[in-house]
């Protein structure tokens, strides 16, 4: 049996203008029916005075960070020091304490009116590499945080292969990686949708994937028509690095290896070439900034 609940808001935004006097019928949790210009609240309407705006989408989420909050402030450092103390808190957690943790997260957004997070997941195993018995144990840990505080979720699985262009994954390093990304399909594989939950996938950046990898995670995604996201050209050393080993820009070689497409977003995109910003754009590839 289907409850529907009805809401009267006093200003709606539906895009691309405010209107006033709105009703939205609800059923399980999902839109049903939207009604324009009407002045007065139906019979036991829930009204909401002021201005109602759509949910918010946190396009991207490591929800692990929000324990970093306070811990890496202070004093100077730098991206690559702040990484090591993420490291520090990525090493402690467990299936039950990032439960806790990434629910906790997923309620302050929605309190802020966050109603879905893309959450871009590499914490993969247990410290040292070794796969928890259920091997997706981390990942289902987030999808039923985000359910028990009430928001939606595209779970980003992330391929995260190597510590950099040619290295092997340090020990901090060594949960998030599958060892290949055909070990990471098949892991990822298991993942399944669920009616507040979507599977998508990720390419860490180019120097944790190896090039002639990328292609398996692109294609993995392209099959199951799902988003592929991929930390790109956030840092003028990883555009160096990428330079001096494959003679090209980050995105010159997601481009070469099939990663760019109408359903990819590159994440951060901060130091681009115009060449690079052409190719973002041809291939109809989006951006998530952020701030």
């Amino acid at each position: 049996m289907h409850v529907t609940t009805t809401y009267w808001l006093e200003h709606a935004w539906l895009d691309p203008t405010v209107e006033p006097g709105v009703t939205v019928e609800v059923a399980d949790g999902r839109i049903t029916a939207l009604h324009k210009g009407v002045e007065t609240p139906p019979p036991g309407a829930t009204v909401l005075r002021g201005l109602t705006l759509p949910g918010l989408a946190n396009a991207h989420s490591h929800a692990f960070h929000r324990a970093l909050r306070a811990t890496v402030q202070v004093g100077s450092g730098t991206f690559w020091t702040w990484r090591e103390t993420m490291y520090s808190v990525a090493d402690r957690l467990t299936p039950d304490t990032y439960h806790a943790l990434a629910r906790a997260v997923y309620a302050e957004m929605a309190l802020a009116g966050i109603t879905a997070v893309g959450e871009f997941h590499y914490l993969h195993h247990a410290p040292g590499g070794t796969p928890y018995a259920d091997p997706n144990a981390m990942g289902e840990a987030l999808i039923a945080a985000a359910d028990e505080a009430g928001i939606r979720i595209t779970l980003l699985d992330t391929a995260y292969l190597s510590a950099g262009f040619g290295k092997a994954p340090d020990r901090h390093q060594q949960r998030f990686s599958d060892g290949t990304a055909e070990a990471w399909a098949e892991r990822a594989s298991l993942l399944k949708d669920r009616p507040h939950a979507k599977i998508g996938a990720a390419v860490h950046s180019v120097r944790a994937v190896p090039a002639d990898q990328l292609s398996t995670v692109a294609e993995w995604a392209r099959v199951r028509g799902v988003p592929l996201h991929v930390h790109l050209s956030e840092q003028t050393a990883e555009n160096e690095a990428c330079q001096a080993a494959h003679g090209c820009t980050p995105t010159q070689l997601l481009a070469d290896h099939g990663v760019l497409g109408d359903r990819t977003t590159g994440v951060h995109n901060t130091h681009l070439t115009p060449h690079d910003i052409g190719l973002i754009g041809g291939s109809g590839t989006g951006t998530c900034m952020c701030p």
